[in-house]
């Protein structure tokens, strides 16, 4: 025998071990046995005829709760058995609460014990209310950019998106009585992150696990956050292999846009943001990774989550929204559309790994990784002993297509020295010439820009405005991997 979810042994009675029956109590029920070692053996209770007396008085009086001590023989040793029942309500010693998980005993602390509390009162974390916030402190936008949705997904009548915001919200269940839920608040409002921490979005393109090469994070309502999430991964971290059929272009990415869009939702829909951390998604040249902090159901495996199950929503009301807006079905079916787009597209199956969360990876075939990591746009890198670029006599202004009259348009040192800075973060030109140590923008400065935004290693952060004021310039996917080809090429 051993130790599990539902027993546990110990050798002699300690008041501590209350701990033990608050934590059977919290969880699924079970037997604490006093008068038996780690091994289960039976060593004999000197005492269990008082402890046959005390026990559940002391429980009764600490804890709230009754429970059966019984006592048994084996091999002419006595010990106890005490038999905890599964409580609906949560039960404390002396100010902590327990929880059984497996054959350890958990202190709930912070998020967990927020989630615990709000399971045994029946509610979940985004149906709480919050107070402070009133429907007109909710986005127009979002709240008509819902209704635009739901309008196309034919989930609600035509009469109910007529009806006001209060109305709408209010037939949504995104009320508690005066106050709205924390569901409206990350669904509508501009900044989530005023309710709580962690409620956006991160991702970022890494050379290896170390080697960050950039970043972007996504804020919003959860609905905007999907749509610009799967927008940015599709612009500027995944680069699709172009094939023709006659005169018409294909582009296919190497994680395909429907299966990369139900993770997304899936991930953004079912969080935990009790945890305070935000979904962190890794883009490398072989995988993209997509990490979701939450917590399986009670008693649930990765197994079980990845086979045929019944819909449980960690978030049932923004489930719910998101349902209405066909961003979700309600059949618990999201992994199986994700597996059924990639064969669909001949893509590798992803993997799902639960690790304080869960992981989703899917793996680049060999044929979509150059596409990308881009690796066969790479300019090969420039001879050391070529000069130096001559100052332009053409302004920055004039159309980025035309040619350099220099026959080699390879990049030089200081393009690389360009790449370099611009790995930090967008800068403007000023910002640049400072950082290389000018005072102001060079002739050089302007010309190695222009070939780097023609080469499209580069891009404007105003693109409608090449001539703005607050005009800055960073990376593309192509960038970061020129100067990471380009480092090598140094070493």
């Amino acid at each position: 025998m051993k130790e599990h979810q539902h027993i546990e042994w110990k050798e002699s009675w300690r008041d501590e071990y209350l701990r033990w029956i608050s934590g059977f109590a919290n969880a699924e029920g079970g037997v604490l046995v006093i008068g038996r070692n780690d091994r289960g053996e039976a060593v004999g209770l000197p005492d269990a005829e008082r402890l046959l007396v005390d026990l559940p008085n002391k429980v009764r009086d600490l804890l709230g709760i009754m429970v059966d001590v019984n006592l048994h023989t084996d091999a002419g040793q006595d010990y106890l058995e005490v038999a905890v029942a599964a409580y609906p309500n949560p039960i404390s010693y002396r100010g902590e609460y327990f929880y059984r998980s497996g054959s350890t005993n958990q202190t709930l602390k912070g998020a967990a014990l927020d989630r615990f509390l709000l399971r045994k009162q029946g509610r979940h974390w985004d149906g709480v209310p919050v107070p402070g916030f009133a429907v007109a402190d909710l986005s127009v936008q979002a709240l008509n950019g819902f209704r635009r949705r739901a309008a196309k997904s034919k989930r609600l009548s035509p009469e109910l998106l007529e009806e006001t915001d209060a109305v709408l919200l209010e037939k949504l269940r995104l009320f508690e009585k005066t106050y709205l839920k924390r569901a409206a608040v990350m669904l509508f409002h501009d900044e989530p992150e005023r309710v709580v921490t962690g409620a956006y979005v991160k991702i970022g393109y890494f050379r290896t696990d170390s080697d960050l090469l950039y970043q972007d994070e996504v804020n919003g309502g959860l609905l905007d956050q999907v749509t610009k999430t799967v927008d940015l991964l599709l612009t500027k971290y995944l680069r699709a292999g172009i094939s023709y059929e006659g005169v018409q272009r294909l582009e296919t990415f190497p994680v395909p846009e429907d299966a990369l869009r139900e993770a997304v939702i899936n991930a953004i829909a079912h969080k935990d943001y009790g945890s305070g951390i935000p979904i962190q998604i890794s883009v490398y040249h072989d995988k993209l990774m997509i990490w979701n902090p939450g917590e399986l159901p009670p008693q649930w495996t990765i197994e079980q989550l990845t086979a045929k199950h019944a819909s449980s929503p960690y978030n049932p009301d923004i489930a719910n929204a998101f349902f209405r807006v066909a961003f979700l079905e309600s059949w618990g079916r999201g992994i199986d559309l994700i597996r059924d787009a990639c064969r669909a597209h001949s893509c590798p199956e992803p993997q799902f790994n639960w690790d304080n969360g869960l992981w989703v990876v899917f793996p680049f075939t060999p044929a979509t990784r150059a596409q990308s990591f881009d690796e066969a746009a790479v300019i090969p890198p420039a001879s050391e002993s070529q000069p130096e670029s001559q100052p332009e006599s053409q302004p920055e202004s004039q159309p980025e297509s035309q040619p350099d009259s220099q026959p080699d348009s390879q990049p030089e040192s200081l393009e690389l020295r360009v790449l370099v800075i611009l790995a930090e973060g967008p800068r403007s030109k000023a910002e640049i010439s400072a950082h290389l140590g000018q005072k102001e923008v060079s002739g050089p400065l302007n010309k190695a820009i222009r070939l780097l935004l023609s080469e499209m290693n580069v891009e404007r952060t105003i693109p409608d405005k090449p001539n703005s004021r607050l005009q800055k310039y960073r990376l593309t996917v192509k960038g970061a991997a020129l100067m990471t080809t380009l480092r090598e090429a140094k070493k």
